[in-house]
């Protein structure tokens, strides 16, 4: 989202004619939209939420960014990117607020900010439908994971990355799961893995319109992923024009979508979020037998999404103009 101080935060590359009248207000809107069109069970948000270097009130900000989730009463999780922290709160106290905001299920860390590295490593189980064999098991799990921000160690310049504490935590956190049952998984963090770049037009489906931004080290996450065998698919944020998905080694990896319009894209190229859409299994007698497929191929861009309700206009002291110009 990159959202700093709402109306008085102005758009970055959108079309000209369209700056005079474009703002954080269009990221809040734009989240509406999508919630009221998709009517989702879970939203996650991939990082860079609020784009510190450009408030001087993250909290407001943080409220603000993720106000639309709030009200909307439907269920959402969060985890840092690397700008979140650059105004006057600690990352630490970033996620601190984000836990503490209504209808969250964002958690700081399981066993405490001294025993894992980065603040929001957590997973959530997604649990079967009432009255199925798995209403007290879960179908899904997900992962949350702080990618950090930026490299601590002198001689590694550039993005920060997965530690092994967190590694540690997500492997030992996957084999308890999956001691309860065979359980796929998904996982979602801001900085994209290295392991992005390999691919080209030739091997996955959307978008990909600048390099990948992943750390100049591999921490050997992608590894650890593929040896836990449960995580079907990675969702990252960070590099805002690819929305690009492609499978590596049975793991899909894939970009949120790029959706604040105070965060830089390309004018003419619709803000855009990842849609994932899981399935289950019925059995013969109609209940639910269990998990399916999981489709992570629907990216809703704003130009896609309905039109016929009254978020979609901004009223200033000039004439309307549609959220779907910028």
């Amino acid at each position: 989202m990159h959202y700093a101080e709402g109306r008085k935060t102005a758009c970055e590359d959108v079309f000209p004619e369209q700056f005079a009248h474009c703002s954080d207000l269009n990221t809040t809107f734009f989240i509406e939209r999508m919630i009221q069109a998709e009517k989702p069970d879970l939203v996650v948000f991939t990082g860079d939420n609020i784009y510190g270097a450009d408030t001087t009130d993250p909290v407001a900000s943080l409220d603000a960014a993720f106000g639309p989730a709030v009200s909307s009463n439907i269920p959402w999780a969060a985890v840092l990117g690397n700008h979140d922290q650059e105004s006057t709160l600690s990352r630490e106290g970033v996620m601190k607020h984000i836990v503490g905001m209504e209808h969250t299920l964002s958690q700081l860390n399981p066993f405490g900010v001294d025993v894992i590295d980065g603040f929001g490593n957590y997973n959530l189980e997604v649990h079967g439908i009432e009255g199925s064999d798995s209403e007290n098991k879960s179908v899904l799990n997900l992962y949350f994971l702080d990618s950090g921000d930026y490299s601590t160690v002198p001689s590694i310049p550039g993005y920060g990355w997965i530690k092994p504490s967190q590694q540690f935590w997500f492997q030992q956190t996957s084999m308890k799961l999956q001691k309860k049952s065979k359980t796929p998984g998904l996982a979602y963090f801001h900085i994209p893995l290295p392991e992005y770049a390999s691919f080209d037009s030739s091997n996955f489906t959307g978008v990909k319109q600048e390099g990948i931004s992943s750390a100049s080290v591999n921490s050997g996450f992608f590894t650890t992923l593929v040896e836990a065998g449960d995580v079907k698919a990675v969702f990252t944020g960070h590099d805002h024009i690819n929305d690009f998905c492609g499978e590596l080694t049975g793991i899909h990896l894939c970009y949120a979508g790029g959706f604040g319009y105070h965060a830089y894209g390309k004018a003419g190229w619709s803000r855009r979020a990842r849609v994932v859409v899981v399935s289950l299994e019925k059995k013969s007698n109609g209940l639910v037998k269990g998990l399916q497929n999981i489709d992570s191929s629907h990216v809703r861009p704003d130009n896609r999404l309905p039109k016929n309700f009254m978020s979609l206009v901004l009223v200033y002291q000039k004439p309307f103009i549609w959220v779907r110009h910028c």
